[in-house]
């Protein structure tokens, strides 16, 4: 999460209202939570979870088992659980995948899940398609009910007691008093967080998609395809006129897809670590940086780094640090705001 993110995408797919956004930061109902799992699903940086519901545990135990159908009355919360990402993965692996969409037209939630489910089908399966895989994702009105396990619902909390879990379900049952008051929690960001900002990690969503297509075979073109149609990593271009070397895009990229070296005299960038947060863009005070409307799949299989600028280093004439030189600058930026300051302090 960062305060600087303009990404609405967990309060666009929750389904019951229960997540807005204050100061860019979501603030949640769990009163009004469904427990669908949508906004885990729509988080590219995976900042949001469940605690009974974890899509990389799903998708092992999914892997391992001889199942091929996914549905909300077998094992996951809601279909909307799953991104893009995750079902092109399974699909391959699974050698096809089938969505049970049966329950979503009788479900208080399905209308809008379902629209949400579609598309993910959709992009998953022109992506199959475009590396040439020969399986696909299917979507039939199954309404599977033969396996069900009892609905995890917070109206049936009290049915869990029993001597064994004791312990547990006292922790479970003061968390739900917790939580289970009609407000909005806000989520702040406090000093705790800033180390966050140095420790680059790639989500778990990635890693296992990186070892699906290293199970697949390589197509025998590499396609250039929309990037619409792909929400879960782009392709940078860099406007090197608008860049002003401020660091602020490769400092707060959540995986390391946008890199420098230690005299920060380049920005480079690997496509294949780009989760799509945009925060890059978001900080970006110059809109240096765009988002290109294609996307080669070649990046998938051959993962490379791309230089996208390279800047001259050079000492300060005025306080002998190095900077990052655009324009053929002499005293750094810093210098050239401390002179500013003076400028308008003394009315000059």
């Amino acid at each position: 999460m960062s305060t600087n993110s303009e990404c609405r995408h967990c309060e666009q797919i929750c389904p019951s209202g229960a997540i807005t956004l204050t100061g860019r930061l979501p603030s949640i109902n769990y009163a009004l939570c469904v427990g669908c799992a949508g906004c885990v699903s729509a988080c590219s940086t995976e900042a949001l979870n469940l605690d009974d519901f974890s899509p990389t545990e799903f998708f092992f135990s999914f892997v391992a088992s001889q199942e091929n159908i996914i549905s909300c009355q077998k094992n996951v919360p809601c279909i909307a659980a799953l991104s893009t990402e995750y079902l092109v993965s399974l699909s391959g692996l699974k050698k096809g995948l089938v969505l049970d969409t049966g329950h979503c037209f009788e479900c208080s939630i399905g209308e809008k899940v379902l629209e949400h489910i579609e598309r993910m089908k959709d992009d998953a399966n022109y992506l199959l398609e475009a590396i040439e895989s020969p399986y696909r994702v299917l979507d039939e009105k199954l309404g599977h009910s033969g396996e069900a396990e009892e609905e995890k619902d917070r109206r049936d909390f009290f049915k869990t007691f029993h001597l064994k879990g004791l312990g547990k379900v006292r922790q479970d049952f003061e968390k739900e008093i917790t939580r289970t008051t009609d407000e909005f929690i806000e989520y702040t960001i406090d000093s705790s967080h800033t180390s966050g900002l140095r420790t680059k990690k790639i989500t778990d969503r990635r890693k296992l998609f990186f070892t699906a297509l290293k199970r697949s075979e390589r197509p025998s073109l590499y396609h250039v395809v929309d990037a619409e149609r792909i929400g879960f990593t782009s392709q940078k271009l860099m406007d090197e006129t608008k860049c002003t070397a401020c660091e602020m895009c490769y400092r707060v990229c959540p995986t390391g897809a946008l890199t420098s070296d230690i005299r920060n005299s380049k920005i480079d960038f690997d496509p294949f670590l780009c989760v799509k947060c945009h925060l890059c863009h978001d900080v970006c005070a110059t809109d240096a940086l765009s988002v290109s409307s294609s996307y080669n799949l070649k990046e998938w299989f051959e993962p490379a780094v791309q230089n996208l600028v390279t800047f001259s280093v050079r000492r300060c004439d005025e306080c002998d640090g190095l900077f990052s030189s655009v324009a053929g600058e002499k005293v750094c930026r810093r210098c050239q705001l401390e002179e500013e300051e003076a400028r308008e302090l003394w009315g000059l």
